[in-house]
């Protein structure tokens, strides 16, 4: 993990901001408060207050957006983790505001997470805003405006903090890339089928029908 000693209001620069996560979009940093001077209760304002959903990364404030299209693909991959998830009795799934400090003042936001009552055991339910756990399973649809540089941080950041798998969901070329570890990657494209693997054994998620939009026929035939 980077060091917050380096990265405070008085030198802050856009060199900065790259070196950490790539040439993302300046408008996804919040500058009140200013970098490397936020906190957790700052997350926890700008979502209250402002409905400004952003991870805290080196007391820093960066925005997660997404676009119509990658709301639609975690919703739909939420949906049936929960359902499975549920009638298995293996854990919980929070969705796209599902705060979780993975380290102490560092806040990341999984689009989908799986957390497993093996990693609730100790904690029990969360009943904070930004609970102290890190993901069992954390899955990312990656818009446009994630740097290669952002994700491979945050991936290394989820495995570090315990977490067991990653999905990266790509919608544009429709792949999903599986992490067991941050090197040990499975890609897969729409022809393919998404498994729960040892994590979760049954699960089968055909990738094809997944990452096809719904149309107005289709409603049309079922009228």
């Amino acid at each position: 993990m980077a060091q917050l000693s380096d990265f405070t209001s008085t030198t802050w620069t856009a060199v900065d901001l790259v070196h950490r996560f790539g040439a993302i979009p300046l408008d996804r940093v919040v500058h009140d408060p200013a970098p490397g001077t936020a906190t957790v209760a700052d997350v926890v304002r700008l979502d209250d207050h402002e409905n400004r959903l952003c991870e805290l990364i080196d007391g820093t404030l960066v925005e997660k957006t997404v676009g119509v299209y990658e709301s639609f693909l975690a919703i739909q991959i939420g949906t049936l983790l929960n359902l499975f998830v549920t009638q298995a009795k293996l854990g919980i799934v929070a969705g796209a505001d599902g705060m979780m400090q993975i380290f102490p003042d560092q806040v990341r936001i999984p689009d989908v997470s799986f957390i497993s009552w093996e990693h609730l055991k100790d904690s029990g339910f969360p009943d904070n805003p930004a609970p102290f756990m890190a993901p069992t399973l954390a899955v990312e649809i990656i818009s446009r405006s994630n740097t290669a540089k952002e994700m491979d941080r945050k991936l290394g950041e989820y495995f570090e903090a315990g977490t067991q798998q990653v999905w990266y969901v790509y919608p544009k070329p429709r792949e999903v890339k599986v992490y067991s570890s941050p090197t040990n990657v499975t890609t897969l494209g729409e022809n393919d089928t998404l498994t729960g693997g040892e994590l979760l054994p049954g699960l089968s998620i055909d990738l094809k029908a997944f990452f096809t939009l719904p149309t107005e026929s289709d409603a049309a035939a079922k009228s």
